[in-house]
C-alpha cells in the first residue's frame, strides 16, 4: 500500500476537518458493525467510557468534542497527528496526557483490515478507556518512562504497550476472558478470534510481556491476561526500566509466528 495513501487533514479556521459523505458512511458502518460485535465480549470499563464519550455513531467524530468530554472525566485530550510518529513524540504526547490521533479514516476496500492507526481505530477502540481513571494514569506514566528510555530500552516498552493498550485481554469473575485492547476492540476479525481456541491466553507477566515478540500483520498467537485493572495501576507503580533491564538480560523468547517471509 503506498505510503501516500493515507494523510491526516488540517483542520480549518473553527478546528474542524471536513468529511465527505463516503466517510462519514464508512465511520457509521465500522461502528455500527464494530457495536455488535464487541456487546457481550468488551471489558465494562471500556462499555462504561464509550457511555461516557458518546461518540456519534452515524458521521465521523471532531477530535475536540472527543478532547472535551475526555478532560472532563480524567483530564486527557486528542492531538491530531500524522499516521505514524517518532517514538519520541508518542512518549512525549502521552506524558502530556495527550493521546495521538490521524484524521483520516479508512477506504472501503480496507474496511476490514488497515495496518495504518485511522480515525476509527484511535477513537472507537482506544478513547473510551481514557476514561477510566487507572487506565489513564497507566498510559501517562508509560509516556513518561518512554521519554526517560533508551532506544534500545522503547523497544521494550513497545511490546508492553501491545500486550496490554492494544492487544490486551481481561479475566472476568466468572473466570472468562473480556476484551480491552483497542488494537482488538476496533477490529471485528480479531474480536471474535481473540476469545477464540486458536490463540494462546497466558497470565500477565511483566517481565515475561517485555521479552514476547509481536507482528503488527498477524492475527496473535498469544494474548496476556489481567486479573483486575488494578495490575494496571500497580504497573504506573512499578520501576518498569528496571523490568526491561531484567528482560534484556534473559533475551526474547521464540516468535510463535512464522518470519514475514513465510508467512501465509
Amino acid at each position: 500500500m503506498p505510503e501516500s495513501l493515507y494523510v491526516s487533514r488540517a483542520p480549518d479556521a473553527r478546528g474542524v476537518v471536513a468529511y465527505s459523505k463516503a466517510e462519514h458512511a464508512i465511520w457509521a458502518e465500522l461502528y455500527a458493525r464494530q457495536q455488535a460485535a464487541i456487546a457481550d465480549c468488551a471489558c465494562p470499563e471500556f462499555l462504561h467510557g464509550l457511555d461516557l464519550l458518546k461518540l456519534p455513531q452515524h458521521r465521523v467524530p471532531q477530535l475536540s468534542e472527543v478532547s472535551a468530554r475526555l478532560q472532563r472525566e480524567t483530564g486527557w485530550e486528542v492531538a491530531a497527528v500524522p499516521a505514524l510518529i517518532p517514538f519520541s513524540e508518542f512518549f512525549a504526547l502521552l506524558a502530556a496526557k495527550r493521546f495521538p490521533a490521524a484524521t483520516f479514516i479508512r477506504r472501503r476496500e480496507h474496511l476490514d483490515y488497515l495496518q495504518e492507526p485511522d480515525i476509527f481505530h484511535e477513537l472507537f477502540g482506544h478513547t473510551p478507556l481514557l476514561t477510566n481513571p487507572w487506565f489513564a494514569a497507566f498510559t501517562q506514566r508509560y509516556g513518561e518512562i518512554g521519554l526517560a528510555a533508551s532506544k534500545e530500552d522503547r523497544a521494550f516498552l513497545a511490546r508492553l504497550y501491545w500486550f496490554t493498550v492494544e492487544f490486551g485481554l481481561l479475566r472476568r469473575p466468572d473466570d472468562s476472558l473480556s476484551i480491552y485492547g483497542g488494537g482488538i476492540l476496533s477490529s471485528p476479525g480479531e474480536t471474535a478470534y481473540a476469545l477464540g481456541p486458536a490463540p494462546l491466553h497466558r497470565p500477565f507477566s511483566l517481565i515475561e510481556v517485555l521479552r514476547t515478540p509481536y507482528r503488527i500483520d498477524v492475527l496473535q498467537p498469544l494474548y496476556y491476561v489481567l486479573d483486575s485493572f488494578r495490575q494496571l495501576h500497580e504497573l504506573s507503580q512499578a520501576d518498569l526500566l528496571a523490568a526491561v533491564a531484567d528482560a534484556r538480560r534473559l533475551g526474547l523468547h521464540a516468535p510463535l509466528f512464522p518470519p514475514k517471509s513465510l508467512a501465509a
